[in-house]
């Protein structure tokens, strides 16, 4: 078992979340109280990464994210190294991978919540910023809490995108799936299996947990 992969691994994983909670409220918010005729657009591209292949995402990624473009060139002019083959420009990559899987589930609970609720709010004077903050949130909780333990969860188990921009660097860019490969190659299957159930048991305690919160059952047991 490969602990400094499993390390980096979490430490990208939670990097990514907590940077798509972010970037994502936002987005999902824009897409569920939009009016703009284009909006199936901007949906169909932040929905893009579910349905492209990882190498195809990753070799775009790579060409982003390499020195020869505009946000390599910069960040190299600023940092003095490349953003690809680094951990920095993993997290970057993993946050677009992943960003539908925050995305959806954020407005699907804010398109969840009462319309007469954010209408007696308007009615009240109350801003758009404090009615999202005071009635929206509260009222979506479990679909954004759903949203961030999905894109930690998917960040955990990459291995194309990841493979593409970072390649696979011991302690900088070997995650728990890039080990588990080199593994199995190396014929190591005894490694590569207890790797592989770590992994397997931390992703599905990572589900049940979304699925009892969506069901409500974290709720009656919290309340018991």
């Amino acid at each position: 078992m490969d602990w400094q992969s499993l390390w980096l691994t979490i430490r990208l994983a939670a990097l990514v979340a907590a940077s798509l909670f972010l970037i994502a409220l936002p987005i999902a918010y824009w897409i569920t109280y939009s009016r703009w005729r284009w909006k199936f657009l901007a949906e169909a591209v932040v929905a893009l990464p579910i349905v492209l292949p990882p190498t195809v995402l990753g070799f775009y990624l790579l060409v982003a994210l390499g020195p020869r473009s505009p946000l390599g060139h910069l960040w190299q002019a600023l940092t003095g190294h490349s953003l690809v083959f680094t951990f920095q420009g993993l997290v970057v990559g993993s946050i677009i991978y992943s960003l539908p899987f925050a995305v959806q589930p954020f407005a699907a609970s804010f398109a969840a919540v009462d319309s007469r609720l954010i209408a007696a709010s308007a009615t009240l004077g109350a801003s758009k910023l404090r009615t999202f903050l005071e009635i929206v949130m509260p009222l979506s909780v479990s679909g954004m809490v759903a949203g961030v333990v999905l894109s930690f969860a998917h960040t955990l188990g990459e291995f194309g995108v990841v493979l593409m921009i970072g390649g696979n660097i011991p302690g900088v860019t070997r995650t728990v799936s890039i080990d588990i490969y080199d593994q199995v190659q190396a014929l190591n299957y005894s490694s590569a299996s207890i790797t592989a159930i770590v992994l397997l048991a931390i992703s599905f305690g990572l589900l049940a947990f979304v699925y009892a919160l969506n069901r409500k059952v974290l709720a009656v047991w919290l309340w018991k």
